[in-house]
């Protein structure tokens, strides 16, 4: 059988090593490869088949995402107006890494990226496929409303739309035409049937990434026979090599020896740094660095965690709630969905959870407990704790958090459903310690496959108390039950995203009497 084609795009400009590692690793595996591109292109290497994108889908700039300043939404059209004109090809972006031919028997070539995604990075579509025919089909309305983030998001853009105001997909959210799409369509059409498990394409999650960066770290239990390509989640990579890594990997590291496999020289075709605006400039968070006591944001930054600057921003705030009990003996607990290694699998200083590493450094003389969604190991020891409940069920999470245990701060971070929100706070905030603080993260977002239809969210919830000083919920012994807290109540208060009023409701902090 011959090996299919692979196709990428590259806007214009210099191709990094990281680039650079990527195509090589499918021409060394005998494919043949174009790269589509717009503007002149460089460090481009040997094997590689140019083409001129324009005539597949022409430039333009109304398909960069206003958040990020990504080109993904051009990038996911691209692919798909590709691969309806083209024969026996897949696509891969460009940060895919090749680890053996792509083989398909069928056309259909892609992977569960986690147990929620299939994604589009490695894509593999025949010209008659259902999923393609209904992807081309929704993109062709920039404006298109998806039915994949729940009713209450797209009753507000129905809302927009017979304003006179459509949401542009720009503005709606990463991924949209993106694995989200492709996840939908390809779950409509049941062709998600033959969706590679995820040690096919995405043995690394997005938070294991970092993982490819220690040097002599086993990879054995990611990468196996049955693995074709590693995708190394290139704009957040490459943000890791020139901040972190001084823009080089460890040559003991995975990323290090592939480079080494492929003979690519990454001083050659160093990854750019950001360029600094001329004239006065907004400070960047890495500037901030080294400037009196390492804070929360310095913390999560350098674990990469969402929290921190460079998305939710919510260290920002609790540096502000918590820095009052850095030095002192906090019992603090974060509901979590990502267990701990237990003691006896060598990781005594939960180092396998990048959250529990910053709270252990940010409070040096405290217990972090962690409650997790699921049956996993049950454990304590001097600075951690790991307890296991069901969050859909309140006699669970009872059960499993000791009967006198107080908190002073408790972070719900787990599946974000709002039952199970709900459910935890009502069991949990009694558990609070005068003075201490309940908060409740992603307000905003609630998990389609875990939320109950009815049940009223935890936003509209906590809004109604706000604005009227009683808890309305569609089950009334559950208003009956946030009721009964009220008088532990010091305040209550809700910040949106980025912390600007305009936008929707993003987190929950209860300061308890």
């Amino acid at each position: 059988m011959k090996l299919p084609t692979i196709a990428a795009l590259w806007m214009e400009g210099p191709l990094s090593y990281l680039e650079q590692l990527c195509l090589k690793s499918f021409v060394d595996a005998g494919h043949r490869v174009v790269l589509y591109h717009y503007g002149p292109l460089q460090n481009v290497p040997d094997g590689i088949e140019l083409a001129d994108a324009s005539p597949i889908l022409p430039r333009t700039d109304f398909l960069t995402h206003q958040r990020t300043g990504s080109p993904a939404l051009h990038s996911d059209l691209f692919r798909y107006k590709m691969l309806a004109q083209s024969e026996n090809t897949i696509w891969a972006d460009t940060d895919a890494y090749c680890m053996k031919p792509f083989e398909t028997p069928n056309g259909h070539f892609y992977g569960w990226e986690s147990s929620k995604h299939i994604n589009g990075g490695v894509l593999g579509l025949p010209q008659d496929s259902e999923t393609l025919r209904a992807l081309l089909e929704f993109t062709s309305d920039e404006f298109a409303i998806p039915s994949w983030y729940g009713k209450e998001y797209q009753q507000e853009l129905e809302a927009a739309r017979d304003a006179g105001q459509p949401v542009h997909a720009s503005e709606q959210p990463w991924g949209v035409w993106g694995p989200h799409a492709v996840t939908h369509f390809l779950h409509e059409t049941g062709e998600a049937r033959f969706a590679l498990p995820q040690e096919g394409l995405y043995p690394f999650t997005f938070k294991d990434r970092r993982k490819m960066l220690r040097r002599n770290f086993d990879v054995s239990p990611y990468i196996t026979d049955n693995t074709f390509s590693v995708h190394l989640y290139g704009r957040r990579m490459r943000a890791r090599l020139v901040e972190r890594e001084g823009g080089v990997p460890h040559p003991k590291s995975l990323l290090g020896t592939l480079l080494k496999k492929h003979d690519v020289d990454p001083l050659k075709a160093p990854i750019p740094a950001k360029p600094k605006p001329a004239g006065v400039a907004p400070v960047q968070t890495i500037e901030k660095v080294g400037r009196g006591q390492v804070n929360l944001t310095d913390l999560a930054d350098r674990l990469e965690l969402d929290r921190g600057s460079s998305k939710h921003r919510y260290t920002e705030l609790y540096q502000l709630l918590l820095l009052q009990y850095r030095n002192r003996k906090i019992e603090f607990m974060e509901i979590g969905q990502e267990a701990m290694a237990s003691p006896e699998q060598g990781h005594a200083d939960g180092a396998e959870v990048p959250s529990v590493q910053m709270w252990l450094e940010y409070f040096p003389k405290g217990q972090v407990s962690r409650l997790v969604h699921g049956e996993e190991a049950v454990f304590a020891d001097d600075r951690r704790a790991q307890m296991a409940c069901r969050l859909e069920d309140r006699a669970s999470i009872k059960a499993a958090v000791p009967l006198n245990s107080k908190f002073d701060v408790i972070i719900d971070d787990a599946t974000q459903a709002s039952h199970h929100q709900q459910n935890a706070f009502l069991e949990l905030f009694p558990k609070i310690k005068s003075g201490g603080i309940y908060i409740i993260e992603d307000l905003r977002w609630q998990p389609n496959k875990l939320e109950i239809s009815g049940v009223t969210k935890t936003s509209e919830l906590f809004e109604s108390y706000r604005k009227t000083g009683v808890f309305e919920h569609s089950d009334k012994d559950i208003a009956d039950a946030f009721n009964a807290l009220r008088v532990d109540f010091s305040g209550c208060f809700m910040f949106q995203v980025d912390f600007d009023k305009s936008k929707r409701n993003q987190l929950l902090v209860v300061h308890k009497r």
